[in-house]
């Protein structure tokens, strides 16, 4: 079964989202919503939810483009539509009365191999398909999204005894390979698997921190880095989801849950909460939440809730140090000390723990599903498990014996929960036997590669993996990836034993993000010390090793996902193909620290317009491209546009599922490797002076306007100079050589400059671009 035509019934936010990212895989999708009252447009649900998205942030769709495949209709008129289509996605409100109704209308109307699917995320199967024709529940089952769709990988997928294995293994490979999700098979348990755990972890950290006296900066602060959590922690998470959900949720698992179940101790609602929540006091979407941004005295100042006292005061971020030094000291040492920080981490985490492992095989028979859930359920570094073996199995069973609490069967025996037998990643049974950790056919994760032995080459900044068939791997893994002297040593010595050893390159890591750019705070350190030949040195080695690279005698693949930035956007265009994940967030954004791209990323961004089939004829139109985007910093918001920026070529490819990058990303290396041949050096024909003056014009009118500072003006003449072509003319075209050069002298010019200084030093400082 192909999947080539989806509907969605229910054009609320999550219905409206999941339809915007089947869209982004290139399926048509019809949107379908009931007909208001008095209603002049019968379509105006759908059609106003298809604008919202249209406006929202973060974007649902990759590309606005997306949306003229979403046909927006209702459920009184259009119903017959769905003839045709492959897969229903139900996500109407949470009543079973409504949803029901709904499906004996599906159920007349759609083919009978069509799959129907519910979205929702507290109402089991069974109950669904109580009553409904044999052939409905055959083709039926609950395809649960995360909030939101786009970018929340996790798809939990429940099936009954009587559903079809072939439509399951349908969509599985559907939205595993088109909507990059990842598939986890849970069992017909209320809340499934990730909010099972995640609301109990949520309720148990808010009751636990009120208990505690402690403020929600502080709660949040503990609960997230040190245990790889997202910054949000606890609070900002219930803000996030809206605190209005909170009342329906506890009633929802009073009523699903036995009576003996650990949940139902942490199913109580604060007096605080419900005041809150009567007050308007609903989290983000509401008047503010444990978190609210206030205005005063013209400023928008955040503040966050006494949690005792119900009033707001400015919001104080703990002190970041005292947050970093716990996984310094070692989790055990931090969650065995007495301060209120590590009684709230404790308490929080070792209930949530012990919970989580209480439910094995309740909601799963493996880990490895847990885990996978509040991997990408709720963007956690580590699942339960794996915290636990952080943590250390033997230690965490000990202490809550201590405390005379009980100990999981599945934590029993204190055995580690993962480990590495045979070169491949196991996990423990509730017997305590161990099982490959099951990979889904055709994945290939740098992770696993890892397992098998040593890297072929490394230093601090990066290392080199064969990943097979005579195809290596190069890793970035410095803070952010950002890349110094010690990156450029490692791909000049890959290039070398790659050339010798290997057919072919590519360039990958699994964090979230490919490269951040260079190190500005080695740059600042040579600054700082008026060290020019340093600083020229590096734009150098740069220059020198990303021309050896894009020249080398085998092929280069880059398979980027997340942050590809200034330099690291750079190093891509000098590979022969880039193989993208869909989340590529490319730029070259060098401008917002007040220099230029200077390690090729002029030369070889011109490169692409000036070479660009279907561009406006004549020199100057593709050098107007290049400094628009590279003056204003432009930075894709997804792989695709990344495509119409042009940072991607038409060769280059898309991935939709990160977790299958790599194997793509290796599979297109070794196509190039056939009879492959290095590009040859292109040749620039540059207008010179006259192309200067007409960007000029333009940087001028810009200020004039006020959408330029008097420091971008500065920083823009250099680029123009640049990609003019400096002092040449169109009938003595340039090296690629001579635009390296153009681009070094300007880059050394700038960052001798006071204004560079600054805005480098409060990039470094806040994370932020300084516009001077």
């Amino acid at each position: 079964m192909n999947i080539q035509k989806a509907a969605v019934i229910g054009a609320g936010v999550m219905g409206a989202s999941i339809a915007a990212h089947i869209s982004n895989a290139g399926i048509p999708v019809y949107l379908l919503d009931i007909v208001p009252k008095d209603a002049s447009n019968r379509n105006i649900i759908a059609e106003t939810a298809i604008q919202k998205l249209l406006k929202a942030e973060p974007a649902p769709f990759m590309h606005k483009h997306n949306a003229r495949l979403v046909t927006a209709g209702n459920t009184e008129d259009h119903l017959q539509w769905l003839a045709d289509v492959d897969w229903v996605i139900e996500a109407v409100i949470e009543d079973p009365k409504i949803k029901k109704s709904l499906y004996q209308k599906l159920y007349d109307v759609c083919r009978k191999d069509c799959l129907i699917s519910s979205n929702t995320s507290t109402l089991p199967l069974h109950l669904l398909t109580r009553d409904m024709p044999e052939n409905f529940r055959q083709r039926f089952m609950i395809t649960h999204f995360f909030n939101p769709p786009r970018y929340m990988r996790l798809l939990e997928l429940v099936s009954g005894p009587l559903t079809r294995p072939e439509l399951v293994s349908a969509i599985s490979s559907f939205a595993d390979i088109n909507l990059g999700k990842n598939c986890v098979t849970c069992k017909d348990t209320p809340g499934f698997i990730a909010n099972r755990i995640g609301i109990y972890w949520q309720l148990c950290g808010m009751l636990e921190a009120i208990d505690l006296g402690l403020t929600v900066e502080q709660a949040d602060a503990v609960i997230s880095y040190p245990f790889g959590i997202p910054k949000t922690g606890i609070f900002g998470l219930l803000d996030l989801v809206g605190l209005d959900l909170i009342p329906h949720i506890l009633s929802g698992m009073k009523q699903a849950l036995p009576p003996d179940d650990a949940f139902h101790q942490v199913n109580r609602l604060p007096e605080l909460v419900r005041k809150m929540i009567a007050d308007g006091y609903t989290g983000r979407k509401g008047k503010g939440g444990f978190y609210r941004l206030n205005e005063i005295n013209g400023k928008r100042v955040k503040e966050s809730i006494n949690l005792q006292t119900g009033e707001y005061n400015r919001s104080e971020k703990p002190d970041p140090d005292a947050i970093k030094s716990i996984k310094k000291a070692g989790l055990p040492a931090f969650l065995s000390s007495r301060g209120a920080t590590a009684v709230y981490a404790w308490r929080v985490l070792s209930k949530t723990l012990s919970y989580a492992a209480s439910l094995v095989p309740e909601i799963s028979d493996d880990i490895v599903a847990i885990d996978s859930a509040m991997h990408d359920g709720y963007n956690w570094k580590y699942g339960p498990f794996e915290l636990l073996d952080q943590i250390g199995v033997a230690w965490f069973t000990g202490k809550l014996q201590a405390e005379n609490r009980d100990v999981p069967p599945l934590l029993a025996e204190k055995h580690p929960l993962y480990k590495v037998i045979a070169d491949k990643l196991n996990f423990v049974d509730l017997v305590g036997n161990y099982h490959p950790v099951p990979r889904a056919e055709g994945l290939l994760l740098l992770s696993d590669i890892k397992l098998q032995g040593p890297a072929i080459l490394e230093n601090p900044s990066a290392s080199l993996w064969n990943i097979g068939d005579g195809v290596a791997c190069l890793e970035f893994h410095s803070k952010m990836n950002t890349l110094d002297m010690d990156s450029m040593t490692l791909i000049r010595q890959s290039i070398d034993k790659v050339s010798s050893e290997f057919s072919a390159l590519v360039i990958h890591n699994e964090e979230d993000n490919f490269s951040a750019g260079a190190n500005l705070g080695l740059l600042m350190q040579a600054i700082d010390n008026s060290d020019w030949a340093a600083v020229e040195q590096l734009v150098i080695q740069g220059q020198e090793t990303y021309k050896a690279l894009k020249f080398a005698p085998f092929p280069v693949v880059g398979a980027p996902s997340g942050l590809a930035l200034g330099g690291g956007c750079e190093i891509l265009l000098h590979c022969d193909a880039i193989q993208a994940h869909a989340e590529l967030y490319m730029g070259l954004v060098e401008v917002g620290v007040g220099l230029i791209p200077a390690w090729g990323g002029c030369k070889e961004y011109l490169r692409r317009w000036l070479i660009l089939p279907k561009r406006p004829r004549g020199p100057i139109p593709p050098l107007v491209k290049a400094f628009e985007t590279i003056g204003l910093a432009k930075v894709s918001k997804s792989a695709a546009e990344a495509k119409e920026l042009l940072f991607l070529g038409d060769y280059d490819a898309i991935t939709m599922n990160k977790h299958r990058l790599l194997a793509d990303a290796k599979a297109k290396a070794l196509s190039l490797s056939e009879n492959y041949a290095a590009p040859e050096p292109c040749v620039y024909p540059m207008p010179g002076k006259t192309a200067k003056i007409l960007l000029s014009m333009g940087i001028k009118a810009f200020h004039l306007l006020g959408k330029a500072t008097d420091y971008d003006v500065a920083v823009s003449e250099k680029l123009a100079h640049v990609l003019s072509g400096g002092e040449s003319d169109i009938t003595s075209p340039l090296t690629e050589d001579d635009l390296l050069a153009l681009e070094r002298e300007a880059f050394m010019a700038l960052v001798k400059q006071p204004g560079t200084r600054a805005r480098l030093e409060h990039m470094l400082e806040t994370g932020k671009p300084l516009r001077n």
